[in-house]
């Protein structure tokens, strides 16, 4: 049994004609009567009395009409759904991200992602690098948003491309000396409390902390008071427990009672960078590429050179 064998069962009952339903399905009449014939034989019952007056579904008939009608229908729905699964309407995202990137730009993608494609599952995580590295190499994530590249094993089937720039900034409760003051030397961060993110979870930046302080670095880090996210080195800033460090993007949280410091010499942070399996190219991870194309131009230059140059509806 065959769908057409339910579309001429249910065209045969609209019509009450062989005639009639034949000219509506666009077939010629003979043919429709064989294929009603051997769908009943197949059956095994009569499903249409034939009368002078015209085709009437049997008892058995319309049993069988309400059940190829509902057939029919999922039939079509699942091709509808097909289709949408192919250009990324549905299904799911695994995204794992440092909290800094909810600064910039995972509000604007997730906002514009979430319009577009509002069937689509998001199932977000906040994870330090080390870890949503790994998971993005185990395949328990599809898209991961780290400071600095992923390294490690695993990391050379990874595709990588930048989507944000910061450099290194001090925060200070408004009691703080350093309050009111333009920047803040290196020099003088070395004399102070640091306040840090974890340095077995952010290695790129710990590196880059250990660079800047130099030979002292191994005494001041060791010193420092550690904060898992941004949020958490402005509070404790803010309590007067040190001086914070962290990226740039941290200016665009202001908070009462803390100030802000350039740090000299300006010292650049590793990017924020954007990964995913480069043998990975789902329908849905293809829309979310699509946006980050649309919203950060930097990841679109280098999208189109690891990836090749967007083609319409996908890339």
């Amino acid at each position: 049994m065959e769908a057409r064998h339910l579309r001429y069962a249910l065209a045969l009952a609209e019509h009450g004609h062989f005639g009639r339903a034949a000219g509506a399905l666009g077939i010629a009449q003979p043919p429709l009567s064989k294929q009603i014939a051997d769908l009943e034989r197949e059956v095994g019952t009569r499903l249409f009395d034939r009368t002078r007056r015209g085709v009437f579904p049997t008892a058995a008939g319309v049993a069988f009409l309400a059940r190829a009608r509902r057939a029919l229908g999922e039939i079509t729905a699942a091709s509808v759904d097909a289709a949408r699964a192919a250009r990324g309407e549905t299904g799911r995202l695994r995204l794992g991200f440092i909290a800094s990137a909810l600064l910039e730009p995972l509000p604007d993608v997730l906002g514009r992602f979430g319009r577009e494609r509002p069937d689509v599952r998001l199932e977000l995580h906040e994870m330090a690098t080390s870890r949503s590295t790994a998971a993005l190499v185990a395949g328990e994530l599809d898209v991961a948003i780290t400071l600095g590249r992923p390294r490690g094993t695993g990391a050379e089937r990874l595709v990588s491309v930048p989507i944000g720039h910061d450099h290194l900034v001090a925060v200070v409760s408004g009691a703080h000396p350093f309050a009111g003051q333009a920047s803040v030397s290196v020099e003088q961060l070395r004399r102070q409390p640091l306040i840090v993110a974890p340095g077995e979870d952010e290695p790129a930046l710990t590196g880059t902390l250990r660079a800047l302080l130099g030979e002292d670095s191994p005494a001041v880090l060791a010193g420092a008071s550690v904060a898992r996210d941004i949020h958490t080195i402005i509070g404790l800033a803010a309590c007067g427990v040190g001086v914070g460090l962290g990226p740039s993007r941290m200016l665009s949280v202001p908070r009462r009672g803390t100030w802000f410091c350039e740090v000299t010499p300006r010292t650049s942070l590793p990017d924020l960078v954007l990964s995913f399996d480069a043998r990975e190219r789902s329908p849905v991870l293809r829309a979310f590429l699509g946006v980050v194309r649309g919203n950060c131009p930097d990841a679109a230059a280098a999208l189109d050179l690891r990836l090749g140059p967007r083609e319409e509806g996908g890339l």
